[in-house]
């Protein structure tokens, strides 16, 4: 086999146009192609507006072939290791309990049924299946169910996510997780595109699918089973304490995987009164900023935008102001919405969401500004992030009127400090809707300083960023956890047999990356429990 590298290419030529650059950069014809498959699909509109691909080739007479074309952009393909899942273990007599069902929370859960450690899978929220139904609920009434909502259940908070799979980082487990993923129904473009996403609606059906394949593999899962406490003898786990429908129990257990998600601040709590170690860490707080998608299209794509053969643009933004802050674009939703993605009672928080088709009328994304335990007087208290998050959730749902409104401004209003009193051309798609306001209101003045300082900067970088009809929402808080639970190199914290990971242990940033840190974890487990017998 060969490979073909870096092949550009007009939006709109398909295949065909494909193929036909293939022979023509391999000096052949397309009859003497045997096969052509598609490795790698992206898109660089830095210039001209071009597809970029990576293909494997099948060909007739192969080292004549590589001999004659003598082109940089092609190389034998030599086939690269695969991932190698554990091997099989006994079921122990205590098996490894798993507390999350969140992408590290499933990975984990997977590696260790599949090694036949027999899992137990807890879950503080519902099925994904019922979890869509409560939160469909939230946003169109604005009641709001604090055990299962956007932020908790089945799939985590990723499940209401635009369901983005890119990662700066290379593992072998990135590949597995991504063929897992189109295993249980996710589109198959996810192993080809350079920045893959599922959607939502594509993640639903996955989640159910890897569900039924964990049950088939002799995990236990229990929903609405929240973990309340842990037992602890001698700086080891002995068990945990479960407070499930049938009401609170224990469940013995010597390995404890904990991935709790970065909104489990019970759980963070519970941990830090057992005397857990446990940091504070930088996250970063702001708005969502709203845009048409067709402004978007437009900056970028230009004499293209609006192209079948292109997929929505996107942004990934950032700049540093001249005192130290930074602000950046986060979590980026082509053709999707801002949603509602609160947790507690009386605290508004926001995300954004997209489908797979990414077809919505707007763009959205995270702007945010970096926070430090300095800021916030975390230095001393590993849960000072909590409770500055807690402020400036209860301050938006103060300022958005009650009933989970949002409070929004435009961008023109916010950069000219004055109240907005309704939207220009771009109409908000939160619900259960927005309030008019000042966002100043309830921002700390150095974020909204910061925001205000980089709206200019970052419209200079994509035309349109600071666009005066722009929608500010407030307020983003979770973009990650404001905690960090230490862990050595077996993943297992100074509590023995517990091992912290994914995002809410403050060890990933997204889908794949908390998926691949859980199987990681499991493994270490799978080591353990081999020695045992």
């Amino acid at each position: 086999m060969l490979k073909i590298e870096n092949i550009k290419l007009a939006p709109g030529g398909g295949m065909s146009a494909l193929t036909a650059e293939t022979a023509r950069i391999l000096k052949v014809r397309e009859a003497d192609l045997r096969s052509v498959r598609l490795l790698r699909r992206s898109v660089d509109a830095r210039e001209d507006v071009r597809l970029v691909y990576t293909v494997e080739v099948s060909v007739k007479d192969e080292a004549t072939v590589l001999k004659r074309c003598r082109s940089s952009k092609v190389s034998r393909r030599e086939p690269g290791p695969e991932y190698q899942l554990p091997a099989p273990v006994p079921a122990p007599a205590e098996p490894p309990v798993v507390v999350g069902a969140g992408p590290a929370g499933l990975f984990a859960a997977l590696v260790l049924a599949q090694a036949g450690a027999r899992p137990i899978l807890l879950e503080r929220g519902r099925r994904v299946e019922d979890r869509k139904a409560d939160v469909e609920r939230f946003w169109s009434t604005g009641v709001l169910d604090p055990r299962s909502n956007v932020q908790f259940g089945e799939g985590g908070a990723g499940a209401f996510s635009d369901g983005k799979l890119n990662t700066g980082t290379k593992d072998l487990r990135h590949r597995f997780i991504l063929e897992q993923l189109v295993s249980c129904g996710a589109p198959e473009d996810i192993l080809i595109d350079a920045k893959p996403h599922v959607g939502t609606d594509y993640l639903h059906i996955a989640l159910v699918a890897l569900r039924r394949r964990l049950l088939a593999l002799g995990a236990d899962i229990r929903f609405e089973s929240r973990l309340a406490d842990i037992t602890l003898q001698n700086g080891a786990v002995t068990g945990v304490i479960v407070e499930g429908p049938e009401g609170r129990y224990p469940l013995p257990c010597r390995h404890l995987l904990l991935c709790p998600g970065h909104s489990a601040r019970d759980t963070f709590a519970m941990l830090h009164e057992r005397g857990v170690p446990m940091e504070a860490k930088p996250f970063a707080v702001g708005v969502r900023i709203e845009h048409r998608q067709a402004d978007c299209d437009a900056a970028q794509y230009k004499r293209y935008a609006g192209h079948p053969g292109l997929p929505a643009s996107t942004y990934k933004l950032s700049c540093h102001l001249p005192d130290g802050r930074a602000a950046y674009s986060f979590c980026v939703c082509p053709g999707g919405q801002v949603v509602a993605a609160a947790s507690e009672e009386g605290r508004l928080v926001t995300n954004g969401m997209s489908e797979f088709a990414r077809d919505k009328e707007n763009i959205n994304g995270g702007f945010l500004v970096n926070v430090t335990p300095e800021d916030f007087g975390g230095e001393n208290d590993p849960l000072a992030g909590v409770a500055f998050q807690r402020r400036l959730e209860e301050a938006a749902f103060r300022l958005g009127g009650g009933g989970y409104r949002a409070p929004a401004q435009r961008v023109g209003d916010f950069l000219a400090g004055r109240p907005s009193t309704g939207p220009g051309r771009v109409t908000p798609s939160y619900r259960p809707g927005v309030t008019w306001t000042d966002l100043r209101q309830c921002l700390p003045d150095f974020v909204a300083d910061t925001l205000a300082g980089a709206l200019p900067i970052l419209g200079r970088k994509l035309r349109g960023y600071d666009d005066p009809d722009a929608v500010l929402t407030a307020v983003e808080s979770r973009s990650s956890s404001p905690v960090r639970i230490p862990r050595d190199e077996t993943y297992q914290s100074a509590v023995r047999g517990l091992y912290p990971c994914g995002e809410g242990a403050g060890y990933a940033g997204g889908i794949l990356s908390a998926a691949a840190d859980g199987m990681r974890a499991a493994e270490h487990i799978c080591r353990e429990l081999s020695k045992e017998v």
